[in-house]
């Protein structure tokens, strides 16, 4: 069974781990094949590209993917990382909660 990622494209995150711990960036894009998200400014890697069609050479910085257990949802509330939850509000419509202070996001 595949576990469901709850964290969205333009969600503010905190990384949890690694090299950029403590940094905050918007997710770009989300992978769920593989658990990874791309956030922007965060993981930032150097390619060496070759000149191709209509694009010049050189080095080039990168956004790479973070795994999904290395970043948090960013609560400015609280200024912490929180975990993130499902309820059903009185229309049953189903909404994304933060399992700290119940409140929707």
């Amino acid at each position: 069974m595949k576990n469901k990622i709850k964290l969205r494209k333009g969600d503010e995150v905190i990384v949890l781990a690694g090299k950029d711990k403590g940094k905050r960036g918007k997710i770009v894009r989300v992978i769920p094949d593989i658990r990874k998200v791309v956030v922007t400014d965060i993981n930032k890697y150097k390619k060496h590209q070759k000149p191709g069609n209509n694009e010049p050479g050189g080095i080039v910085e990168k956004d790479m993917p973070l795994h999904i257990s290395n970043v948090a949802f960013f609560d400015p509330g609280s200024n912490k990382g929180v975990r993130v939850g499902y309820s059903f509000n009185k229309d049953s419509k189903k909404i994304r909660i933060n399992k700290k202070s119940g409140k929707e996001i």
